[in-house]
C-alpha cells in the first residue's frame, strides 16, 4: 500500500509541474491562434503523462533498456496527439475565419450568409444567431427608410398644406389693410376658418410627436362602450350631413373598457372624419362594437370603394394620403397615424381591410 501511494505521489508531482508549465505557456500565448492553445493543451497532457511516468521509472530504478521503451511509447503518443490538435485546431481556425468573413460582410451592411463548411457546434449556434440578427436589422433598416420616406413626404405635404392657406391669408390681410375688400366680414370669416384649418394640423403635429416620442400619458377609466362611440357618432353628425353621408351604429354591444375616454374619442373622431370624407353623397359610414377572443373590437366601415392592395400596408404610416382620387384637399395624412399610435399605447392593434363596396378600420382593445 505504501509503494502504491509513493508512485501516485511522484506521478501526481511530475504531472502537476508539467500542467504548471503549461498553465504559463496559455497566459502567454492566449492572444495567439486557437491552433496554438490546442497544440499547447496536447503537448501539456502527453508531457504530463511523460513527466509522471519518468518519475516513477527514476524511483523505481528501472533499467535503461525499460526506461528507453516507455519513453518510446510515450514520445509516440505525444506524436500522434500533436499531429491531432494541430489538424483540429487548422479546422476550427478555417471554420471561425468563414464566420469572421461572412461576418465581416455584414457589418458592412450587407446581409448576413450562413459559411458553407459545416463548422462546429457552437460555431453553429453563433451563425444562427447571427443569421437571425441579420434578418432583425433587414427589417429594421427597410422600416427606418419607409419611416425616412414617410417623414421627407410628410414635410413635403405639410410644407404645401401651410404656404396654401397662408398665401390666402396674407393676400386678405393685404386687402383688407388698404381697404379694398367689398365685403370685409366675409374676409374675416374666411381667415377664421383658415386659421382654425392650421390650428387643427399643428395640433395633429404635436399629438404624432407626443406619440413618436413615447411622452403620450394615458388616463386609463372604466367607460361604456356604447357611451363612447354614441359620443363619437354625435360629434361627427354635423360633418356627416354636410357630406350628405348617412351615420349607422346599431350594432354595439353593451360593454365596458378601460381606455382613456379623451384619447380614444379622437380615435373614433379621426376614423369617422376619415370614412365621411371618402363616402360618396348618400353613402353609409357604419361603426360596430363586439367582443372576440382578442378582446373588444371597434370597426368602421365606408363607402370609399376600397383601397389598392398595394396601399393597405401603408394606411397607417405618417403622412400617407392615398391616391388624389380618394384624397381630399385638407389634410396632412397624420390621422390614422395618431389612431394608430393611440391604440397600440392602450395595448391594442389598428388594422384596415377592403370591404364590398368600400373599406373596414377596426380597433381591438384588451377587454376591461
Amino acid at each position: 500500500m505504501t509503494d502504491l501511494l509513493l508512485i501516485a505521489l511522484f506521478a501526481f508531482l511530475g504531472a502537476a509541474a508539467a500542467g504548471l508549465l503549461g498553465a504559463v505557456a496559455l497566459r502567454l500565448l492566449r492572444h495567439r491562434s486557437l491552433v496554438v492553445s490546442l497544440s499547447v493543451v496536447a503537448g501539456v497532457a502527453v508531457a504530463a503523462m511523460l513527466a509522471g511516468t519518468l518519475t516513477v521509472a527514476w524511483a523505481m530504478f528501472l533499467s535503461p533498456h525499460d526506461l528507453y521503451v516507455v519513453t518510446t511509447v510515450v514520445a509516440m503518443a505525444a506524436l500522434i496527439s500533436l499531429a491531432t490538435a494541430v489538424l483540429l485546431g487548422r479546422w476550427v481556425a478555417a471554420r471561425s475565419r468563414e464566420l469572421t468573413l461572412a461576418t465581416r460582410s455584414f457589418g458592412d451592411g450587407g446581409t448576413f450568409a450562413m459559411p458553407a463548411g459545416q463548422p462546429a457546434a457552437e460555431l453553429a449556434v453563433l451563425a444562427r444567431e447571427l443569421a437571425a440578427t441579420s434578418a432583425k436589422l433587414d427589417s429594421s433598416r427597410e422600416r427606418e427608410r419607409a419611416l425616412e420616406t414617410s417623414r421627407r413626404e410628410l414635410v413635403a405635404w405639410i410644407s404645401h398644406d401651410l404656404r396654401t392657406p397662408l398665401a390666402g391669408l396674407r393676400a386678405m390681410a393685404e386687402a383688407l389693410e388698404d381697404g379694398m375688400a367689398a365685403d370685409s366680414g366675409r374676409y374675416l370669416r374666411q381667415i377664421r376658418i383658415e386659421v382654425e384649418r392650421m390650428n387643427s394640423m399643428v395640433g395633429d403635429l404635436f399629438e404624432l410627436s407626443r406619440i413618436q416620442a413615447g411622452s403620450l400619458t394615458l388616463a386609463p377609466a372604466r367607460i361604456s362602450l356604447r357611451d363612447l362611440v354614441g359620443d363619437a357618432l354625435a360629434g361627427a353628425d354635423p360633418l356627416a350631413r354636410e357630406h350628405g353621408v348617412r351615420l349607422v351604429g346599431d350594432r354595439i354591444d353593451e360593454m365596458p373598457v378601460e381606455v382613456d375616454g379623451k384619447e380614444m374619442s379622437r380615435v373614433l373622431g379621426n376614423l369617422l372624419i376619415n370614412a365621411i370624407r371618402r363616402t360618396p353623397p348618400d353613402g353609409t359610414v357604419a361603426v360596430a362594437a363586439h367582443r372576440s377572443d382578442g378582446g373588444v373590437v371597434l370597426s368602421v366601415t365606408d363607402g370609399c370603394g376600397g383601397i389598392p392592395e398595394e396601399d393597405l400596408p401603408r394606411v397607417f404610416d405618417t403622412g400617407w394620403r392615398g391616391s388624389h382620387a380618394r384624397t381630399p384637399p385638407a389634410g396632412a395624412g397624420l390621422g390614422l397615424a395618431i389612431v394608430r399610435g393611440i391604440v397600440e399605447a392602450h395595448a391594442g392593434r389598428a388594422e384596415v381591410r377592403n370591404v364590398q363596396g368600400g373599406c373596414c378600420f377596426s380597433v381591438t382593445l384588451p377587454t376591461a
